[in-house]
């Protein structure tokens, strides 16, 4: 099954005792499915899958799976882990949960070899039984995949259908329409004009949405029928993201994940707050609430 479309990513609502609170991530779950986004994943970067326990995970994923069962939203569970085993058993766990997808990482503490991840995919792919496998190789992986890399490590495993990854200059692209087209390719949230009118992206597992969960779906059905139409947010969003957002990584060190709940709490559209769990540092709620007025001056279409 090709996956398709604006992908809300779960963001964990973390407490002062550094406890998940899971009625908050309940009520999230029922916000992004009343939004009807396309679909829901779980356990990515933003939803600091590094920084959990394993009876965590689960417990995250079996919410996810029975609010989504109840509304009637896709879902994708995040089986991420930077150890092979874990990620192996991640896999095992979630395939009973009936996803429409499960999403994986390379091992990262030490950069695999092409035929070292082609055996890691099929290895993942085995535990799957057949549920679709999305290979998630952000700008911040141990090793980037260029998209002869990645045609070369899921040649030989079938199940692995999509891949979330960053784009980058019309060369890049040109190599992706190459070596990709098997493949449903999930590009940055605020590149998704630019990655539909190239003919490349099927959709993102959006940070867009992590602004604005309706807007977003809003925004990617639009491209769905006039690729042109959005570029002008598209833009507009980059320009948000370069002036207001990024500076945080850039210049003060923090993770994405700080920055996704930033988008969040600039959002504000559900109960996530912008607090990671210890050492990783996060943003405070003053700079979402100076931020909340810039982007509804910039992006206002989101906002509706």
């Amino acid at each position: 099954m090709r996956l398709k479309g604006n992908w809300a990513t779960l963001l964990l609502p973390i407490q002062a005792d550094e406890a998940i609170d899971f009625a908050a991530l309940a009520e999230e779950i029922d916000i992004l499915a009343s939004a009807r986004v396309d679909g829901i994943y779980s356990n990515g970067t933003a939803g600091e899958f590094h920084n959990q326990t394993e009876d965590e995970y689960r417990r995250i994923q079996d919410l996810l799976a029975s609010r989504c069962a109840q509304a009637g939203t896709p879902f994708v569970i995040g089986a991420c882990h930077s150890d092979p085993q874990v990620s192996r058993q991640r896999v095992r766990d979630a395939t009973a949960l009936k996803p429409a997808g499960i999403q994986v990482i390379l091992p990262d503490w030490w950069p695999l070899t092409n035929a070292e991840a082609a055996d890691f995919l099929a290895m993942m792919a085995e535990a799957a039984g057949g549920v679709p496998l999305i290979l998630y190789n952000p700008p911040h992986a141990k090793r980037v995949l260029a998209p002869a890399d990645i045609a070369a490590v899921t040649a030989g495993v079938p199940t692995v259908t999509g891949v979330k990854l960053g784009d980058g200059d019309a060369a890049w692209y040109a190599q992706a329409r190459q070596h990709l087209s098997h493949l449903s390719l999930f590009v940055p949230g605020h590149h998704l004009a630019t990655g539909m009118k190239e003919g490349v992206a099927s959709g993102a597992f959006s940070n867009v949405a992590c602004l604005s969960p309706s807007g977003a779906q809003r925004w990617t059905d639009l491209l769905r029928r006039d690729p042109d139409a959005g570029m002008d947010l598209e833009r507009r969003l980059c320009a948000f993201m370069d002036e207001h957002i990024v500076p945080f990584r850039r210049d003060h060190g923090h993770a994405n994940a700080a920055l996704d709940k930033l988008l969040a709490a600039i959002g504000g559209w559900g109960p996530v707050g912008t607090r990671l769990r210890r050492p990783y540092r996060w943003i405070a709620m003053a700079e979402a609430e100076r931020l909340r007025p810039v982007a509804r001056a910039m992006l206002p279409e989101l906002f509706v």
